[in-house]
């Protein structure tokens, strides 16, 4: 193990990576094989680090193995020299698993000896300059780059990025000039619009409380259960509706019913909104009901985590109850069903009655009174596990027959301790706690559609008041997962630390990582009440937290890569302001000493095209300073890595304007910095369906998640922030305070970038 770890971290890998890599027996055996083969190729050369990434990228994301080293040997021979041409090598093998290889056509497609010169990028990017220019010079810099940059990657599919974007900026410099104070004007909101598709019809951007109004979404009205399309009308229907109203008044009534075995995520999200929200839109109540009909996964932490999500949420339940409240009355109607004839005990196994085509029970006939005899000794105690189940005699939408309402468990209950040893299912449950707290609208996701003839069925057998179920679409995100089975091997094979990592899609985790409540809550208006389950990608959600992180989190300076700088003429204390656009709502002070930090790639020391920060001929303006900065003199370590600056100071109001302004920290705080990919919980595939990623989805994960800063340097105007503060460290990103900070060291995850990411995921 100890001989791999060293292989790994010699082609670039930090040791932890490399320790994780081991944990996944496939990727480590397909990285080694890759590293050996280089070896024997280059001879005497190392791997440098920028082809051990390639090799690493190569053999986590290849799922033909029998291309593992036709592909190592274009790397290390420099045909393949970036993650862009990596992909579409990637792509043209798995579209092409018969032998043998056409190297013309695999060349071809991944643009291997391809040679992009400095004229052919800027012919193209003027050609597109000039198609925009009239839309350009009318919106000056508030018309959207993104289109720009987007039409030349297309044109220039295999230049380097850096290079076009920075033509791209130069281009659209000389036809418009500097920014003026016009372009630099806030530029107002656009309200986005919610998803098209709901039951309503276009919703046009309407809040998500417009979007919930009883009429606007055409649900029955309290005690109208009748008329939804669907319900079964027994003789006594009317009557229980009548006595529904009497007990409530008329009012709408919802639940939210999360399992108590794990934390609630990004989908919950939109449950929560969509359960409390149709109340709070309607006048009405929600529930907190807590499914705890499973006791073996059921934990302590998991009933405290799902009531602070709901809150932190913004919603506050009418009240928390259990499914574990109703146990007895739960028992007596079960009885009772039995004593109709709806029920009956059954020895058929477990492994029997899986699937769809499970045999017609034998005892589907038994008597009543015998079947009422076996259930009190299922209830005493006097069955094994597995021996007896009670089942309901019904077939379901799905085709499933005579589903299990009670299933014998030894094991003790959360809240009930040791008082039952068999417990109810969900489709038992489900509906009665529904009827017993006089649900008006069940609401549940398109999945359980199947479910709800036998959601009236067993309401209308017992004779009980029959709530009404309606359905709607999952909210599904790409790039992760939020699956309870999947999140917990995440956690035991050591990908995540736990429920709460900045890396996955649970409220926890989204809260650790800094996301607010309130842009969770406007994505899910964003979204919409969609009847189609939908999927979205993680850029949609990013959007709305940057909406009100820009309003919410105060501006401070913090540098993640340091150069110390040595200014040789001091100047006084800087005054900066919170939230630049709105200087109002305050300012803290920063002092200014000899020695100052900027950003290692705020230098270069010679000049590239396009560069417009510090370099030896050009100085560069310090944020919210009034000062401008020129090099003096570079100083360097014995292996000739630059460690320090020296520079002149001077007033931006006597020099001339500088082309850029670059951050600074003086006198900083040393904190940790923790950045997350965009894909979040480190996928490299869309979804993770079994036909995509055949290894599952532990081999899909990315290995650059996580990348951890531990000397970045803030300045001390957060020296008092607590956990979850959020600040945005101007030119870097969005950041919150994470749990892990102590008073000696603050730590903070990175929540976005500042910009959308114009190649998004």
């Amino acid at each position: 193990m100890a001989d791999l770890v060293a292989l790994f971290t010699s082609v670039g890998l930090s040791e932890q990576k490399a320790k994780e890599t081991l944990k996944n027996e496939g990727l480590s055996s397909a990285l080694r094989d890759a590293i050996v083969q280089a070896r024997q190729l280059l001879g005497s050369k190392d791997i440098d680090r920028a082809m051990g990434t390639l090799l690493y990228s190569m053999a986590s994301r290849l799922r033909d193995i029998r291309r593992l080293a036709f592909l190592t040997d274009h790397i290390v021979r420099r045909k393949i020299t970036t993650d862009l041409q990596l992909s579409a090598a990637l792509d043209f093998v798995k579209s092409h698993p018969q032998d043998p290889l056409d190297q013309r056509a695999f060349e071809n497609s991944c643009g291997v000896g391809v040679v992009v010169t400095p004229e052919q990028i800027e012919d193209a990017v003027e050609l597109i300059i000039r198609k925009h220019k009239v839309q350009l010079l009318a919106e000056r810099y508030r018309f959207n780059m993104g289109i720009l940059m987007g039409e030349a990657r297309t044109a220039l599919k295999w230049a380097d990025g850096k290079i076009v974007k920075n033509e791209v900026d130069m281009q659209v410099l000389h036809l418009l000039g500097p920014k003026t104070e016009a372009d630099l004007e806030k530029k107002p909101k656009v309200h986005i619009k919610g998803v098209n598709d709901v039951w309503e019809g276009k919703m046009d951007g309407k809040s998500l409380m417009e979007q919930l109004r009883g009429e606007a979404l055409k649900f029955h009205k309290p005690g109208e259960n009748y008329k939804t399309e669907g319900y079964v009308v027994t003789p006594n229907t009317m009557n229980l509706l009548k006595q529904h109203l009497e007990l409530t008044g008329g009012q709408v009534r919802t639940r939210f019913p999360p399992e108590p075995n794990g934390i609630l995520h990004i989908g919950h999200a939109k449950a929560i909104n969509f359960n409390f929200g149709y109340a709070k839109a309607n006048n009405g109540i929600c529930f907190l009901r807590y499914d705890d009909t499973n006791p073996e996964k059921e934990e302590e932490k998991y009933f405290t985590a799902i009531k602070d999500m709901v809150e932190w949420l913004g919603y506050k339940p009418y009240a928390i109850t259990h499914a574990s409240d109703h146990f007895q009355l739960l028992y007596e109607l079960a009885v009772d069903l039995i004593r109709r004839g709806h029920a009956y005990v059954c020895h058929q196994r477990g492994e029997e009655l899986k699937g769809h085509n499970v045999p017609p029970s034998p005892w589907r006939d038994r008597p009543v009174e015998e079947s009422l005899v076996l259930f009190e000794r299922m209830k005493k105690g006097m069955c094994a596990e597995g021996e007896a189940t009670l089942r309901m005699k019904l077939v379901m939408e799905d085709g499933k027959l005579d589903p299990v309402a009670y299933r014998i468990k030894y094991t003790p209950h959360h809240r009930t301790g040791d008082t039952w040893c068999m417990y109810p299912t969900y489709d038992y449950t489900h509906c009665l706690c529904d009827s017993i707290e006089h649900i008006t609208h069940s609401l549940c996701t398109k999945e359980f559609q199947a479910r709800r003839s036998s959601y009236f069925w067993l309401c209308n057998a017992l004779d009980v008041y029959c709530p009404v179920q309606w359905e709607y679409g999952r909210l599904n995100l790409t790039y992760t997962v939020v699956s309870k089975r999947k999140i917990i091997k995440l956690v035991e094979t050591g990908a995540v630390r736990d429920w709460d990592d900045p890396r996955l899609f649970t409220l926890t985790a989204l809260r650790r990582r800094g996301f607010p409540p309130q842009a969770i809550n406007n994505f899910c208006a964003r979204v919409g009440v969609t009847v189609a389950q939908t999927t979205m990608e993680p850029h949609l959600l990013e959007a709305c937290v940057r909406e009100v992180l820009n309003d919410t989190a105060p501006r401070v300076m913090a540098v993640l890569e340091p150069l110390k700088v040595t200014i040789t003429n001091l100047p006084a204390d800087v005054h900066i302001p919170d939230f630049p656009a709105d200087e109002t709502k305050g300012s803290h002070v920063v002092p200014f000493s000899k020695t100052i930090f900027i950003e290692q790639s705020d230098f270069r020391e010679a000049m590239e095209k396009g560069y417009k920060r510090l370099t030896p001929d050009q100085p560069v303006g310090l944020r919210h300073a009034g000062y401008i900065i020129s090099l003096q003199r570079v100083i360097k370590d014995g292996r000739g890595k630059v460690v320090e600056l020296e520079v002149t100071c001077s007033s931006s109001d006597s020099a001339e304007k500088p082309k850029a302004f670059i951050h600074w920290v003086s006198q900083p705080l040393q904190c940790e910095v923790r950045l997350y990919e965009r894909k979040y919980c480190s996928f490299l595939y869309y979804t993770c369906d079994p036909a995509e990623v055949p290894g599952g989805f532990l081999s899909d994960l990315s290995p650059n998640s996580l990348q951890l800063v531990e000397s970045a340097l803030v300045d001390r105007s957060v020296s008092e922030a607590k956990v979850f503060d959020k600040f945005q460290f101007e030119r870097v990103g969005y950041f919150s305070v994470d749990p892990d900070s102590t008073a000696e060291k603050l730590v903070f995850n990175r929540t976005v970038t500042l910009k959308e990411d114009p190649g998004k995921i």
